[in-house]
């Protein structure tokens, strides 16, 4: 009867300690995949690729160049271009020499009126010739004006097709500029498509680049969850990192999905029942560089 009594109490004892392991392992809030900003950089422009630096698992910083596109023609095209800008420079007329002549010609017309009249004055000259002179101070005047209007459209048109050769030099300058290949954000590259010597063109994806050190947990709630959630909001991340269990870290609510979704079939929410949830990112810093994208992680609001 006595060792009846020391199994009893065994079982009894076995069963409160598995009720407490299990009351332990508290439920979290919200579960769901570690992403991050992924970025697919591509060529935008055509030509050989001189040389393409860059393997997967790279660290590269914003702005990095780590690839060429041929550049020769867009070079020479641009050269081309600034030898035409000075050409039409150097055919621009200097406009006060060419008038110089002709405003000689209008001064001294101008003061043979005044010497025929002072003749007419004393009687020393008849009208006549006070109005030729005048005729002709008439003549060189329109003269000037059409000269001068006659180089000025010519000196306009010239600084039009010098503007519209510069505007076309940097418009070579910028697709210059398009055939060095950097990376648009700071992060690690994921995926490499293209090899040295290949011929890219507009659009060929070359590399994707993603930056995990801020990473994105989107995880899904349930109505009733939703009502105690708000953006900025503090909570605490768990992100599965396998047979060592899992890591603690510090989110911050970042976007709340203002439509219902049904539950994607790889999520487990609170409620198992809820077909309806709605999505919510929670940013976390990934100092260690643990958490990976696609990893499993949990949320306590």
């Amino acid at each position: 009867m006595e060792n009846k009594n020391i199994v009893i109490s065994l079982f009894a004892s076995a069963v409160v300690m598995f009720s407490a392991c299990s009351g332990g392992d508290a439920e979290h809030d919200a579960t769901g995949v570690f992403e991050a900003t992924e970025v697919i950089v591509s060529a935008e422009q055509t030509g050989r690729l001189m040389y393409f630096d860059v393997e997967e698992g790279d660290k590269l910083a914003k702005g990095q160049q780590v690839g060429l596109i041929d550049t020769v023609q867009l070079h020479l095209r641009a050269m081309q271009l600034g030898a035409t800008k000075e050409a039409y420079a150097s055919r621009r007329p200097d406009v006060e020499a060419q008038i110089a002549v002709t405003r000689q010609q209008l001064a001294k017309a101008e003061l043979e009126v005044e010497r025929y009249a002072a003749l007419v004055s004393d009687n020393a000259a008849n009208r006549k010739q006070l109005d030729d002179a005048e005729n002709n101070v008439r003549v060189l005047r329109r003269q000037l004006a059409a000269q001068t209007s006659q180089l000025n459209n010519t000196t306009g048109s010239l600084n039009r097709q010098m503007d519209a050769a510069e505007i076309e030099r940097w418009q070579v300058v910028d697709q210059l500029r398009k055939c060095h290949i950097t990376s648009p954000i700071g992060g690690t590259v994921l995926d490499k498509y293209a090899e040295a010597g290949e011929y890219a063109t507009p659009g060929k994806p070359l590399f994707k680049v993603a930056d995990v050190s801020d990473m994105m947990l989107r995880a899904y709630v349930t109505a009733p969850q939703l009502t105690s959630i708000k953006i900025g909001q503090k909570v605490k991340v768990y992100a599965d990192i396998g047979e060592d269990g899992s890591r603690e870290y510090r989110g911050v609510v970042t976007w709340i999905a203002d439509k219902a979704e049904f539950t994607p079939k790889t999520i487990q929410t609170r409620d198992e029942r809820a077909n309806l949830v709605y999505a919510v990112k929670v940013k976390v810093v990934n100092a260690d560089g643990l958490v990976k994208i696609g990893m499993y992680g949990e949320v306590d609001f």
